[in-house]
């Protein structure tokens, strides 16, 4: 067995790696695009027997390091920050005339069963659970959409068990009104909406926009500012990490076994600067692939904003 530092195969894989080894400046760590098992050959070529495996604990001890991906380049969409300030904007307006600002979007869908949840906790021993996350032996799907109101610092998820549509995007919406909205804002007939540009409350979605009018605009006689993040922006829009992110540490590495306890580590979520959630379960049913008719879409109150129209509307309510 070689040692752990040899000397003579040190040298002959700097000597190999020549023109091929790149480093960070400000530490010692060294990364090279050549494999072990490429390495290996190479100093095989040499006379040099050794194996690949050698060659990796051999490159780990001369500061050689495996690199990864980096999600750092953002989004290059020339409206990014045109948007950013448009947004800011309307929040400070909706702020001064105490006025409800809201963040929406469906978190990521969660299969209900004993199946692995990713995290980890402090406990005594590993929870066991499923070696596989097959769909059939699931009880169902939870699809979390939340509402988090911006003023009040408080949360709202409704669990569907059906499809993320923008039928149930916009009964959630409705439903937080007559709820929580409501009763927190009594004399507030405008409501801003903040969210993404894409899924079932997404900018180019006409059903979004007609659900709004019929479930929220005519209904409670809102008049609904929408204002959408561009596209790869979505970690912008503050339910992303002041909602969603306190949702998945609180339930980190549980499994998620049933819908009481998916609402309950939902309930449970808060923070240090004062976070509450409230989480209701909606067993209705809502079909996909359903459009708004020619004549439904004509009855939309929409009116574009001059900047970015396609990312900000107002609907107004059929009265």
């Amino acid at each position: 067995m070689l040692p752990k530092k040899n000397p003579e195969i040190i040298y002959a894989i700097e000597m190999v790696l020549n023109h091929d080894i790149a480093g960070d400046p400000m530490s010692e760590l060294r990364w090279t695009h050549k494999s072990p098992e490429k390495i290996a050959q190479l100093l095989q070529q040499q006379g040099i027997g050794v194996s690949a495996n050698t060659v990796a604990r051999l490159l780990h001890n001369m500061n050689f390091s495996l690199r990864v991906n980096h999600k750092c380049l953002a989004s290059s969409d020339p409206a990014r920050n045109q948007q950013f300030e448009f947004i800011s904007r309307l929040r400070t307006r909706f702020a001064r005339q105490c006025l409800p600002i809201i963040s929406v979007d469906a978190k990521k869908k969660e299969q209900v069963g004993n199946f692995k949840n990713p995290g980890r906790k402090w406990d005594r021993q590993a929870v066991q659970v499923r070696d596989h996350d097959f769909r059939s032996d699931a009880i169902g799907m939870a699809i979390p959409y939340g509402i988090y109101d911006i003023a009040a610092n408080r949360g709202s998820v409704f669990v569907g068990m059906s499809h993320d549509t923008p039928a149930f995007a916009a009964r959630c919406l409705a439903s937080w009104w007559q709820k929580e909205g409501s009763p927190r804002y009594r004399k507030a007939d405008k409501l801003l909406i903040l969210a993404d540009s894409g899924g079932s409350n997404g900018s180019r979605c006409r059903a979004w926009k007609t659900e709004l009018q019929a479930q929220l605009s005519n209904r409670f006689g809102l008049t609904l500012t929408v204002a959408h993040y561009p596209a790869g922006t979505s970690k912008w829009n503050p339910i992303e990490h002041r909602l969603f992110s306190e949702i998945s540490k609180n339930w980190a590495a549980e499994p998620l076994e049933n819908y009481d306890k998916v609402l309950n580590f939902i309930r449970t979520t808060t923070t240090k600067t004062g976070l509450t959630v409230n989480a209701y379960l909606d067993p209705n049913d809502y079909p996909t692939g359903i459009t708004p008719n020619a004549q439904t879409y004509s009855q939309l109150r929409l009116h574009h904003n001059n900047i970015l129209p396609h990312l900000n509307y107002t609907i107004s309510p059929n009265m």
